[in-house]
């Protein structure tokens, strides 16, 4: 198959970027196949799912927002990343993917960009195309309440993905997740690129500001998109 050159065109790119879920508006239809505010995800059981990612199983993942008098982490949140220049894009999304297979994915969400003195130069939506890498990292959720699916089922990690753009472009996003007890090297949010423009700088989750916080959930086999 085209693997291999996609492979090393991907990551010639990814190797680019700056890696970016926290130590503690979901994508318009047209852009994805999952509901990013659906409550839950089923999974094998009430406990959780405890599959590795190197098994070939199902992830769902999220740019979140946090509710912080409740301690309660709900899909729908906003992701920033900063290029060389100052501008910003800023991301919303979600989407599902399986380790392994770079065709099994779905998601997307909306982008903008801002240029240095905050102007908007675009905005659109992109979606994702292909699966390029996921690694699982340790870590367990810093939030009482789940509004995604089970406690359980949350995985930190980092996870990459080829993504178009509603303008023509293309480009790869990188969502990165740090949960309690995640080593220090993993960081919290997203980076991008867009074109040839890198955003490689994720700006850190921290209130009273609701942004740049991400999350994985394992799914169920018999989950439907």
């Amino acid at each position: 198959m085209k693997t291999q050159l996609l492979d090393a065109r991907i990551f010639s790119i990814v190797l680019g970027l700056a890696l970016a879920c926290d130590r503690g508006n979901p994508p318009s239809a047209p852009v994805s196949r999952i509901n990013a505010s659906s409550r839950h995800f089923s999974t094998s059981d009430g406990q959780g799912d405890r599959r590795s990612a190197s098994e070939g199983g199902r992830f769902r993942w999220d740019i979140i927002s946090v509710d912080f008098p409740t301690g309660t982490l709900s899909a729908g949140g906003v992701a920033l990343a900063d290029a060389n220049d100052g501008s910003k894009i800023t991301l919303t999304g979600s989407g599902t993917f399986r380790t392994g297979d770079q065709e099994e994915v779905t998601g997307g969400g909306t982008w903008e960009i801002f240029d240095a003195g905050g102007t908007s130069t675009g905005k659109g939506t992109y979606r994702v195309r292909e699966f390029v890498r996921f690694d699982e990292a340790p870590g367990t959720p810093p939030l009482p309440h789940d509004n995604i699916g089970p406690l359980a089922n949350a995985r930190a990690g980092l996870l990459v993905l080829r993504t178009s753009y509603s303008d023509g472009s293309g480009g790869v996003l990188v969502v990165s997740c740090h949960l309690v007890g995640s080593p220090n090297t993993i960081v919290e949010g997203v980076t991008a690129s867009k074109g040839f423009v890198g955003f490689l700088q994720e700006l850190p989750p921290a209130p009273p500001g609701n942004a740049n916080r991400t999350v994985f959930h394992v799914l169920s086999e018999e989950e439907d998109d």
